[in-house]
């Protein structure tokens, strides 16, 4: 191939660039095609220990699914729940063969499959169905996951005080049928039934061992709990988990998961474990695989809409006109982290609220306009902010908050940092104060979002914002039958956030992740590299 150029001009290094990318892919091309001739005959084999490091960097020895201090991943592996959220995240059967709701959506019905056994051997029947999902509302478990169920399934609050000796609106039918009372219909009841923490557990063995059950606890998951890894003080710093023999799918190809925080980047490059998230510029080299997970997780920039003058809607959309978003996150990017600049309140990704292009928020102009609409800089001293972030202090808090501030600044808004230890910190501030939080959805559900972090009866309702329309439209949203019709009134309530700005989204942020060339069978998962599905991954020898 010959590639002419002109002599009128001289060339641009942005064509000099393209051209030398145009002749790279042609000189690679063959190669690639071959490689992903290769991946797509390979046969899977069976055999070889899977070793990944977690996204934290400290091991927690808590195994029991409906507490927040779990790993997720490890619930994923050791456990099953009545149903499922495919790769598309749509809702697959699980435990539950199949299902039926009533016509008025106040009633579903679960029929169980035969024969599914826990690790230790006994079969799964509706009791334990009911138990699990019983001991999420049980007050002496204390899950915080309680409130998903709490409100919705009748007889819930009763049990939960202690009136009730079960919750009358969950019922063992018989052996294998299972069935749910809402008090009202409940749209995204098939999702949150698929999250981490309604897990099914073995009812018997857990009333018999108590506390000791989750030493080494039983599933029906397909991997099952082998023994703590220890480090040469015998602390527990991990846990190995080996595949389950009877498992009633398709058994993995693995022979072993070995999961340990406390596993490094040379753990990695001597080529000891299989999986670890991008820590370090080491690890971006053409010899491994490196993708980013689909993590649901946005950053915000909340605001006391409660205290003056950040009650103000104008004086809120005057501060997110001066911020420039891609400033911010180019000046805080890191390693291990894909941030890309966001306007939106639900990810464009949940299924319903496609994917958009986003024009930006940015105008210095407008914002000293807004500003002066609100009487400030031309009438009176705009007073000074808090921007709260949590501790300990960091080099990316550090960055952030300098560019905060610095943008802010020149709009003549004075900001000081403040690091809490404590929410309540935050709630008895009586200063005007920003805050920097993030959400990560777990159930691929726009309610999970929204009702968390801007309705006022949420347990994290930090910005002191009240809006009734937006309470009517979650109420309206909760009775809505229909999954489109519901989606239209989150991309209503999505609305009112953008012209209220109670927030400012800033950007959504993902774990960028790093594979041996050995592991096969990799799908990125949509909800983050906690539900990463290791059923089938293999090794290749």
């Amino acid at each position: 191939m010959v590639v002419y150029l002109s002599q009128k001009k001289p060339i641009g290094k942005f064509y000099l660039f393209l051209i030398a990318c145009f002749l790279l892919f042609f000189l690679f091309l063959p190669a690639l095609q071959s490689f992903g001739e290769d991946v797509k005959d390979e046969q899977p084999v069976h055999g070889g220990i899977f070793r990944i490091k977690s996204l934290a960097d400290s091991f927690r020895k808590q195994l029991d699914p409906v507490q927040s201090d779990s790993f997720i991943f490890l619930s994923e592996q050791l456990y099953d729940g009545l149903v499922s959220l495919n790769n598309n995240l749509k809702i697959a059967p699980s435990l539950a063969e199949y299902w039926m709701i009533s016509s008025d959506g106040e009633k579903y019905t679960f029929f169980l499959k035969k024969g599914v056994r826990f690790h230790h051997g006994t079969e799964l029947t509706a009791a334990d169905v009911k138990f699990s999902l019983e001991r999420l509302l049980d007050k002496k478990v204390d899950s915080p996951y309680s409130h998903y169920f709490l409100p919705r399934i009748v007889g819930a609050a009763e049990f939960r005080e202690g009136t009730a000796a079960d919750v009358s609106g969950i019922r063992a039918v018989d052996r294998y049928t299972l069935e749910i009372r809402w008090i009202k219909p409940y749209v995204p009841a098939l999702y949150i039934l698929s999250m981490h923490f309604c897990k099914i557990l073995p009812r018997e063995r857990i009333l018999r061992q108590e506390n000791k059950f989750f030493l080494k606890p039983s599933g029906t998951g397909p991997f099952k709990f082998d023994y703590w890894i220890r480090d040469n003080r015998l602390n527990e710093v991990g846990v190995r988990l080996k595949r389950n023999e009877e498992y009633f799918r398709k058994k993995p190809y693995l022979d072993a998961l070995e999961f340990c925080p406390l596993y490094t980047i040379d753990h990695f490059v001597n080529g000891e474990i299989d999986c670890i998230p991008m820590l370090s510029e080491r690890l971006r080299q053409p010899k491994y695989q490196i993708f980013h997970d689909g993590s649901l997780q946005t950053v915000f920039l909340g605001m006391s809409c409660h205290i003056p003058p950040l009650d103000n809607p104008v004086v809120r959309r005057a501060i997110q006109a001066g911020i420039d978003k891609q400033v911010v996150v180019d000046a805080v990017q890191e390693v291990r982290y894909l941030k890309e600049v966001t306007n939106k309140f639900i990810p464009s990704r949940v299924p319903g609220f496609f994917a958009v292009e986003e024009s930006s928020t940015f105008d210095r102009e407008e914002a000293i306009r807004l500003l002066e609409e609100a009487g400030y800089r031309a009438e009176k001293e705009f007073p000074q902010l808090v921007l709260y972030m949590d501790s300990p202090r960091t080099d990316f808090k550090h960055k952030f908050s300098k560019e905060i501030r610095d943008q802010l600044d020149v709009l003549g808004i004075n900001v000081d940092v403040n690091y809490y230890r404590s929410l309540e910190q935050v709630k008895e501030s009586e200063t005007p104060y920003l805050i920097l939080t993030q959400k990560m959805m777990g159930m691929s559900d726009p309610e999970d979002m929204i009702r968390q972090l801007f309705s006022s009866a949420s347990d994290s309702h930090l910005f002191g914002y009240v809006n009734s329309e937006i309470e009517d439209l979650l109420r309206a949203g909760d009775a809505e039958k229909s999954w489109s019709k519901r989606i239209k009134i989150f991309q209503h309530i999505e609305k009112i956030l953008m012209a209220d700005v109670p927030a400012i989204p800033m950007y959504s942020q993902q774990n960028w992740v790093a594979l041996q060339s050995r592991v096969r069978g990799v799908a990125v998962p949509h909800l983050g590299m906690y539900y990463l599905d290791t059923q089938k991954i293999w090794l290749k020898r």
